[in-house]
């Protein structure tokens, strides 16, 4: 069984809500530190409540797209305050369902925004010296099954996921010797916050899944596998946490 402890600390985004909570208390329940990253400091204090031991867990109250350019200084400045990090995991995302003719560039670009280029510029801070532990630290970017078997009207919400794991892969290719790894999962439709905004695709969605829809912990637990030591010879992939004929 994976386990963290003390001295291991996880940068968390998208910790209040979702698969991103259920990250953080996974990675809590295991032993390690966990700084969660969010806007909702009402999400955070419910959050605290559900932590085996919520003295492992700070917040950081940010809008991560507010200022992108300065996300490495930021992943310095978190390594600084809570000690050289042991892997961080970009959960944070939002969706949007829109025809073609409906895609504006404005919208499309702040989609992209979130589900890319904040996990990207976090992964160039990331391989800072100082900022994560050295070999065998480990970096873990959330996708979507989108990247590949996009539903209808998913253009820009796909488009970001796919450009999130081709650029993971890369990135993993660069940083191999350096033994810092770097994977994507890529999760089919699971129950979350975000997917329950849109009951009538949710009623559809459940006759997909003879197994059930997908839990936030289901994701959480794979996580938690490639941030570990257990996972130590894997790097540059992407797992897909889905039901196989979707």
């Amino acid at each position: 069984m994976v386990q963290f402890n003390s001295n291991q600390v996880f940068v968390v985004t998208g910790a209040t809500s979702g698969i991103g909570e259920a990250v953080a208390i996974d990675i809590n329940a295991r032993g390690g530190v966990v700084v969660g990253i969010g806007r909702n400091k009402e999400a955070f204090d419910a959050l605290i409540k559900k932590l085996e031991a919520p003295e492992r867990l700070f917040f950081e109250q940010k809008d991560l797209t507010e200022d992108m350019a300065s996300l490495p200084k930021y992943m310095e400045q978190l390594s600084q305050k809570y000690g050289a990090l042991f892997g961080v995991v970009c959960s944070a995302g939002i969706t949007e369902t829109l025809p073609l003719r409906a895609v504006n560039f404005s919208e499309t670009k702040k989609i992209f925004d979130i589900n890319f280029f904040v996990p990207l510029m976090m992964a160039k801070g990331f391989v800072q010296k100082g900022v994560h532990a050295g070999k065998g630290s480990s970096f873990v970017s959330v996708s979507s099954i989108a990247y590949q078997n996009a539903a209808k009207g998913l253009i820009s919400y796909g488009g970001s996921k796919a450009a999130l794991v081709a650029s993971m892969q890369a990135i993993a290719k660069e940083y191999a010797a350096e033994e810092i790894r770097f994977n994507t999962v890529s999760p089919g439709d699971i129950d979350t916050p975000m997917t329950q905004n849109i009951p009538e695709i949710m009623d559809l969605i459940k006759y997909k899944y003879p197994l059930g829809l997908g839990k936030p912990q289901d994701v959480a637990n794979v996580v938690s596998f490639l941030l570990s030591d257990e996972a130590q010879w894997i790097t540059g992939q992407n797992y897909v946490v889905n039901y196989t004929n979707c």
